[in-house]
């Protein structure tokens, strides 16, 4: 479908708010495109597309996750492994949390994630995964009882900010970097208040700290302060109070 035979393209088409000239006229109208079932299907890989999507994973994870109490978001490591130290210290943090009267969120993977929604769930508390689609991922843990799975990483990572009340990092990759970064980037300018983060493994998060201190402090491209953004502890009963002390709980 498009002009009749003969007909002449027009200099401006609107398209609801978009206005499209000259060259940048589309043979047809939105409805005719919607309604061609024969038309081509490239569309649903537009950026206008895609807009709906991100939009349609806000609704449903802000969905899934209002009614959620008090909340705190566990990272680490899907490579932990099943037993090793760092697995049951996520393990009990899980738990500790769910005791101290709260939610756990993670990001609903294998190795940390998963100790710590283990620990939850076995404590009879709410164990929350919010996923991320990746080729090589292997889907929600079995200990995740609300689930959400997303195909954007700015999405997700907005979720574990709006419904959590801190931070617990166990020892990971560059995922958990990235989250724990933007955390402290977020409590640093004041995007969010209140908001405790602890580093749990002071082997483990010792030389991060010393760099930050001895590079990024020491050039002036952060100050003193932005050390007391975080605290670092090997105990799990500090960790918890640690994060949870600010809550109002």
């Amino acid at each position: 479908m498009g002009m009749p035979d003969g007909a002449r393209k027009p200099e401006e088409q609107r398209l609801g708010p978009v206005i499209r000239r000259r060259e940048q006229v589309q043979p047809g109208t939105t409805d005719q495109r919607l309604l061609d079932t024969e038309g081509d299907s490239e569309w649903v890989h537009t950026d206008p597309w895609r807009v709906m999507r991100i939009q349609s994973e806000f609704v449903e994870g802000f969905g899934a996750l209002a009614e959620l109490p008090g909340a705190i978001s566990v990272f680490g490591s899907a490579r932990t492994p099943v037993g090793s130290p760092e697995y049951e210290a996520g393990v009990r943090i899980g738990a500790a949390l769910v005791d101290a009267g709260f939610a756990v969120i993670t990001g609903g993977g294998p190795g940390a994630m998963e100790a710590a929604n283990k620990g939850a769930r076995e404590a009879s508390g709410i164990s929350v995964g919010l996923g991320i689609e990746l080729p090589f991922e292997q889907g929600l843990n079995p200990h995740v009882d609300i689930g959400v799975n997303f195909r954007y990483f700015f999405v997700r990572k907005t979720m574990f900010v709006k419904y959590a009340q801190g931070f617990v990092v166990l020892p990971g990759g560059l995922g958990t970097l990235d989250e724990l970064f933007e955390a402290l980037t977020l409590v640093q300018t004041r995007k969010v208040t209140r908001f405790p983060i602890v580093l749990f493994g002071t082997a483990y998060w010792g030389g991060l700290v010393e760099w930050l201190r001895s590079t990024v402090v020491a050039q002036g491209k952060a100050s003193e302060k932005d050390l007391m953004l975080f605290h670092v502890t090997d105990d799990v009963d500090e960790a918890v109070a640690l994060v949870t002390k600010e809550t109002g709980k």
